[in-house]
């Protein structure tokens, strides 16, 4: 009898012990977990940077971006937002300079983040494979459809993998006055891992230049995590 006592003292604990760790990794559902807002996260990103101006050589620029989130706070609509405070720096050995304050923000089921006064629509919840959405739909930048793609894929970024991510693909359109191009992706429990930004303006100023990709003006931006954590 003691030994039955036992037993089953010690197999309750077992299932105890699983359910309380399932809870905690147990993957979110609706796919919130790729836009974790939570104050002290952190992410520091590996920035390379391409400038183009119009009758000028372009301007390349290498530098780390690093995005920390505030306390909440409500914003003029009424809805809960959380301040990135984002610090910038050349080179690791150098301390981090005050960049800039975006903001981000889960409303119903859309994440917004808003950068340079203007509103994007990273996310759509729940997050499923071909899941389309105007990423504009708070801006007057014009209709832009995003889809999701890849949900729950291993990615790799340099050295790092992450088991489930989701790959969101924006505008993407080459023509021959114009290059646009937007993805990002995002992994559960960390955010905003990758990005690739192209906006270029081709030269059209004669019949000998068109068709042949010579960029009058525009940039490139792409992202690269280096570390994230919660400080």
């Amino acid at each position: 009898m003691r030994f039955r006592q036992l037993f089953l003292s010690a197999l309750l604990s077992f299932f105890q012990l699983v359910s309380c760790h399932s809870s905690i990794t147990e993957p979110d559902a609706t796919g919130l977990d790729y836009f974790p807002l939570e104050t002290g996260r952190y992410s520091i990103y590996d920035v390379q940077e391409q400038q183009y101006t119009l009758n000028a050589a372009s301007i390349h620029r290498a530098y780390q971006l690093k995005e920390v989130v505030g306390a909440p706070y409500t914003d003029v609509t009424g809805q809960t937002a959380y301040r990135l405070n984002r610090y910038r720096r050349t080179t690791e050995s150098q301390p981090w300079q005050a960049d800039s304050v975006w903001s981000s923000r889960i409303v119903n089921n859309e994440a917004i983040r808003t950068e340079n006064g203007r509103d994007f629509v990273q996310l759509l919840f729940p997050v499923s494979n071909e899941l389309a959405w105007n990423g504009n739909r708070f801006n007057s930048l014009g209709p832009d459809t995003y889809t999701a793609r890849n949900v729950g894929q291993l990615y790799r970024v340099q050295d790092k993998e992450f088991d489930q991510t989701i790959t969101v693909l924006g505008q993407n359109d080459s023509t021959l006055i114009r290059q646009t191009k937007l993805v990002a992706v995002y992994a559960r429990q960390v955010g905003l891992i990758y990005k690739e930004r192209i906006n270029l303006q081709f030269c059209t100023s004669s019949p000998t230049c068109i068709g042949h990709n010579q960029i009058d003006y525009g940039t490139q931006q792409i992202y690269r995590i280096r570390a994230h954590g919660i400080q």
